[in-house]
């Protein structure tokens, strides 16, 4: 894994004297993501620069070294990822004559590039990766990103220059970055926790969407060149969802262990020691099985313990790694380790992200990052084989609202926020001291209030989006908010014609699964220069999971039905029944006591007045309803309050390069 930037001048202008200084500190942000090596290319008469840092991980010498040049000189690429049919794609490139120096996927993949084209190239390439490919008889340039969307990649116009980079910290480094903040990208972030692609929290700089590249030519005007997809998650499901698998139940479970088989194998393709996070869920515990089924040797897992009962997972993964033969690491975070690492999210994540299970996240990395460079998860078996329990909830939740006509349901749902609303003005305390909670029939107009959008919904998938936000909508707390068109309000963009569940399933995988889970593991991961693969969104797992019938899904015990029973052949079945639990951290609590002065000095109502972003008003009404316990509303104050954490570190280092 690695980390990319680069920059094009427009308008013929050549790059200056100091192109090369300009690229290598944008590259040195990035150190973290490729701590091994780094270096830069640059063509001054076409105004490019392309710049890499290394972890290596395929081919360790001097020949995997990036920016790479093709054999004819054409192609120069810069790529952070693995390509793991690399090997295969190399026998078929070496038949037609491709002279390689070396064996890494880069080369590979320039090799591809150079003999199929462009756009065949990635059609025919499975992994992850986010890449960028000058072609310099063309004079152009064209970035890409793998279709799930592990692999990050920034892009923007400011000014004349195009800038590029795995992270924001690389493109603040250009003379010519515009740090304008996008108010309704950033309204979206209050309300749901994340950043939704292409969106980011520059107006000026946009992520490219997952399973999408791009063409830029020097003689495009800025933002003409629009992004175009070669894998669509949305058209998937619904050529799958058409043409269902007509199997029996036993030919299914045949069918994908051989592609999980296959899955995990080409994972463990490097040149380095691998392990596996190990939660002790079903994904992770099925990812470790395989791969011990596959590796000659017991691999190292990784797990985060919890003191407290209610968060703690950690003694299902040592049962798991204990049958399983696993070299097996585990570390029982306190409550202090914990709250060290919140001074230093604003830098490990590089703009508002919050997911609360980012701080464990990190943690597990950092445990994994000192025995391994790389690491197998089981990300994604909840999104394609309906592990959420959130699912089923909003299908019962979806059946009840559905019964009455949309009119009256807006009705019906209006008058239950304005009575929720009301008791809030009536039943609110005087003070909000820690010890003071209110009464429990004083709360309970927060419980109408929570469940009034319920009523508002005319697909499943709002009720979805109801899970993350609450009804608490963000453009009442960012002035000067206006509409987003990503995935996460844009009915356009969902999927048609299929049964709710997989509605559902799809709106998570293209939101929470790509801009939350997707970021908050690279993020955590390249923080400390550790790689993270993740078997369960191999692309052709994907395609035969949403290929199932429902019932293979789902039983009266949830769902994952078929995954567990995967499972059930490599381990007992007493280490497979039980509750699911998040991954996560009590910081609600936390808000009320440890974390309050740090909280009260970010949400200061006269510095939020002076920053002029938030509506003071709104965020104070917030906090005060949760620290009486009124309403729990810990994801949007998380939210604000990493916004805040992260606008302080970027205004410190802008002063400190001053």
């Amino acid at each position: 894994m690695c980390g990319i930037a680069g920059f094009l001048n427009y308008y013929g202008e050549k790059a200056g004297p100091d192109a090369k200084a300009v690229m290598l500190r944008m590259t040195n942000t990035l150190v973290h993501r490729g701590p091994d090596a780094g270096s830069v290319w640059t063509d001054a008469v076409h105004g490019i620069a392309l710049g890499h840092r290394r972890l290596s991980i395929i081919d360790l010498s001097e020949a995997g070294v990036q920016p790479m040049v093709s054999a004819s000189g054409r192609y120069v690429i810069t790529y952070n990822g693995e390509i793991y049919n690399y090997r295969a794609l190399r026998r078929e490139l070496e038949i037609s004559g491709y002279p390689f120096r070396g064996h890494s996927d880069t080369e590979v993949l320039l090799a591809a590039v150079e003999h199929w084209g462009f756009e065949r190239a990635l059609h025919r390439i499975s992994g992850m990766f986010a890449l960028a490919v000058w072609d310099r008889k063309g004079r152009v340039l064209i970035l890409a990103r793998d279709r799930v969307g592990k692999k990050p990649l920034y892009y923007g116009w400011c000014n004349n220059t195009l800038l590029f980079a795995s992270e924001l910290k690389a493109l603040r480094c250009h003379p010519d970055f515009d740090n304008t903040l996008d108010h309704s990208a950033l309204a979206q972030y209050i309300q749901y926790g994340w950043l939704a692609q292409p969106a980011s929290v520059f107006r000026n700089v946009r992520k490219l969407p997952q399973g999408s590249f791009i063409r830029i030519s020097m003689d495009d005007r800025p933002w003409s060149p629009k992004p175009r997809r070669y894998w669509s998650a949305k058209d998937v499901m619904q050529k799958r969802r058409r043409a269902l698998f007509s199997g029996s139940y036993e030919e299914a479970l045949e069918r994908l262990e051989d592609i999980l088989v296959a899955s995990v194998h080409d994972r463990m393709v490097a040149d380095v020691d691998l392990g596996a996070l190990l939660s002790g869920g079903v994904d992770s515990s099925l990812v470790v099985a395989l791969m011990r089924q596959s590796g000659s040797r017991p691999g190292a897992t990784f797990s985060i313990g919890f003191w407290e009962p209610k968060y703690n997972e950690a003694e299902y993964a040592a049962q798991v790694a204990r049958h399983l033969g696993t070299r097996h690491h585990e570390l029982y975070v306190t409550p202090e380790q914990s709250l060290d690492i919140i001074g230093r999210l604003p830098q490990i994540y590089d703009e508002p992200f919050a997911d609360i299970s980012q701080i464990p996240t990190y943690l597990v990395s950092e445990l994994a990052r000192s025995e391994v460079k790389v690491v197998l998860s089981g990300d994604g078996g909840d999104e394609l084989f309906a592990g959420y329990t959130r699912y089923f909830e909003c299908l019962r939740r979806w059946r009840r609202s559905s019964r009455l006509p949309l009119k009256a349901r807006h009705i019906l749902g209006a008058a239950i926020d304005s009575l929720g609303r009301y008791s809030w003005e009536l039943c609110k305390p005087l003070d909000y001291s820690h010890e003071r909670k209110l009464p429990k029939w004083r709360r309970l107009g927060s419980k109408l209030q929570r469940h009034a959008c319920d009523w508002h919904v005319e697909h499943p998938q709002q009720l979805i989006a109801n899970t993350f936000t609450h009804g608490l909508y963000g453009c009442q707390m960012i002035r000067g908010a206006g509409h987003q068109d990503t995935l996460l309000g844009d009915s356009s963009q969902w999927v048609e014609g299929v049964d709710p569940l997989h509605a559902m399933m799809h709106y998570d995988f293209g939101s929470y699964l790509a801009d939350d889970i997707l970021v908050k593991v690279d993020r955590a991961s390249m923080a400390v220069g550790l790689e993270v693969r993740c078997p369960l969104l191999d692309s052709r797992l994907i395609e035969f999971a949403w290929s199932l019938p429902n019932h293979y899904l789902v039983d009266d015990r949830g769902g994952k039905r078929i995954l567990k029973d995967v499972l059930r052949r490599h381990v007992p079945q007493t280490l497979i029944d039980r509750p699911k639990r998040g991954f996560s951290v009590p910081v609600a609590d936390w808000l009320r006591g440890s974390l309050r002065p740090w909280a009260e000095d970010l949400l200061d109502i006269s510095t939020l007045q002076r920053q002029g972003i938030f509506n003071a008003g709104s965020v104070h009404r917030l906090w005060r309803q949760h620290l009486c316990r009124w309403r729990n509303h810990t994801n949007q104050l998380w939210a604000i309050l990493m916004f805040q954490a992260w606008l302080l570190e970027t205004e410190t280092s802008r002063r400190d390069e001053l």
